[in-house]
């Protein structure tokens, strides 16, 4: 990396400088994009830690290599074991820091119009600082007195940011679902290739639903019991079919041509995976088979007990829920996104042509500074002068917001004394079951009211 390189990474971290992420020879980056980045950096390193302090074997191995660990524990009053440094206690705690720090900046950052503003020198810059800022947050956040009373306090805040952030982000999803349609249908009218483009996808997706649907008849129901399962596969399935039914009737196009299957495909293989996630968490039942008392309702796959794919089922579970956690942060940024959430700050003028990667708004037009051309390092283009591209203090609100789903995600909601790093996604939570389901509902009413709200509402103006 060249000095000149260097020099300006030292910049961006202690100074008010755009940060430049790469060297010269990478692509032209927009500091409204690079600083979106940083922040995301931010919250992946928090949530890294959170995992990292959900393992028991971060506590043996301070045990076995840290001579001082259980007098340390001790002068702290951490417990003998410093068991309030680690598992579900130090997951709210670092939790706490990271959403403290994003809702500082949210009102901080409220009313910004430029990246003239002072404030927003701030945003785009000082990234050392703002580490240093949020480790000790999250570092400060140990020393909190009265420990019982702070996990029950911030349980419950926890829980209803949690919420929140699970109705934006099914907003999202269902902006998304019609966004894609939209821009797909756009470009039948020039190229007959995106009619087979929009089969071909649509049938994917009703594919994917639908083997969803039989893997967990096969490995979540049992003709002799599991009767909570069956009724509640057998809702989610009937209205993932009935809105895909109400997305083509003519009633519904007349009043929304761009209505189809694409969209309910979507959403239908969103119900599933949540349907999927709640009933891996509903409890087991016991029936006696031949004689031998046998577990039901829960995957027993090639003989070899209940733990052959916890392994692959947790990665995954992990994988997907941090995916929609980064999604829901990031596009709620976005021009339409944001004016379908009511925060937009400057007006959607996305083009309705078809393209492949529809998920980001175009270039900006008009003449902007760009720094780093003639110093060999990698170019920022400074894209908000005239106005911001996105809400800066929405842009952090979600954040807070995404950092108490997190907490509550990986502390298992309400019943989390016993999670840990092995168990993460495998021990069953009747009330992880019914917010999974209550997301389920919720993603459907609100897929059916774009539907109908321009018949029901035909004088008022619709942005999907």
């Amino acid at each position: 990396m060249s000095l000149p390189c260097c020099v300006s990474q030292l910049a961006c971290c202690c100074g008010s400088s755009d940060c430049s992420l790469c060297c010269s020879c990478c692509p032209n980056i927009k500091t409204s994009t690079s600083t979106r980045v940083m922040y995301t950096l931010y919250h992946i390193l928090g949530t890294i830690v959170c995992f990292l302090m959900l393992s028991p074997s971060v506590s043996d191995m301070l045990k076995t290599h840290v001579t001082f660990y259980e007098e340390f524990c001790r002068t702290i009053k951490a417990g003998s074991d410093c068991e309030r440094l680690v598992g579900y206690s130090a997951v709210y705690k670092v939790c706490f820091g990271m959403a403290i720090f994003f809702f500082i900046f949210f009102l901080i950052m409220i009313n910004v119009k430029t990246s003239k503003d002072f404030r927003a020198y701030l945003h785009n810059g000082f990234w050392f600082v703002k580490l240093v800022v949020l480790a000790g947050m999250c570092a400060g956040a140990f020393f909190i007195p009265d420990q019982d009373t702070f996990h029950k306090a911030w349980l419950y805040i926890g829980v209803a940011g949690a919420f929140l952030f699970i109705l934006i982000q099914l907003i999202l999803l269902v902006e998304f679902a019609h966004k894609w349609n939209k821009t797909w249908w756009a470009g039948t009218s020039n190229n007959k290739c995106w009619y087979a483009a929009l089969a071909l996808v649509t049938l994917i997706l009703y594919s994917i639903a639908v083997c969803a649907v039989v893997l967990m008849v096969i490995f979540y129901t049992d003709p002799e019991g599991c009767m909570l399962n069956k009724i509640l596969l057998g809702v989610n399935t009937s209205l993932c079919f009935i809105v895909s039914m109400v997305a083509i009737t003519p009633c519904v196009q007349k009043y929304q041509p761009n209505s189809g299957l694409l969209q309910s495909g979507v959403i239908s293989c969103y119900v599933m995976y949540l349907t999927f996630s709640a009933l891996a968490n509903s409890p087991p039942e016991y029936v006696m088979k031949q004689g031998v008392n046998t577990t039901i309702c829960i995957p027993q796959l090639l003989g070899k007990g209940l733990q052959t794919d916890d392994k692959l089922v947790s990665v995954l579970g992990a994988i997907i829920m941090y995916g929609c956690v980064l999604y829901a942060c990031l596009t709620s940024t976005t021009r339409s996104s944001s004016a379908t959430l009511g925060v937009s700050t400057v007006p959607n003028s996305e083009p309705t042509e078809a393209r492949c990667c529809f998920c980001f708004a175009p270039d900006e037009e008009g003449n902007y500074k760009v720094d780093g051309a003639e110093k060999g390092i990698q170019k920022v283009i400074h894209n908000e002068n005239s106005g911001v591209v996105y809400s800066y203090s929405f842009f952090h609100f979600v954040f807070f917001l995404g950092s108490l789903y997190v907490m509550m995600t990986l502390t298992n909601w309400f019943q989390y004394h016993e999670v840990n790093l092995e168990n993460l996604f495998e021990l069953q939570n009747v009330s992880t079951l019914w917010i999974k389901m209550a997301s389920c509902w919720m993603c459907i009413l609100l897929f059916l009211w774009t539907l109908i709200a321009p018949m029901c509402c035909p004088s008022r103006e619709f942005s999907v």
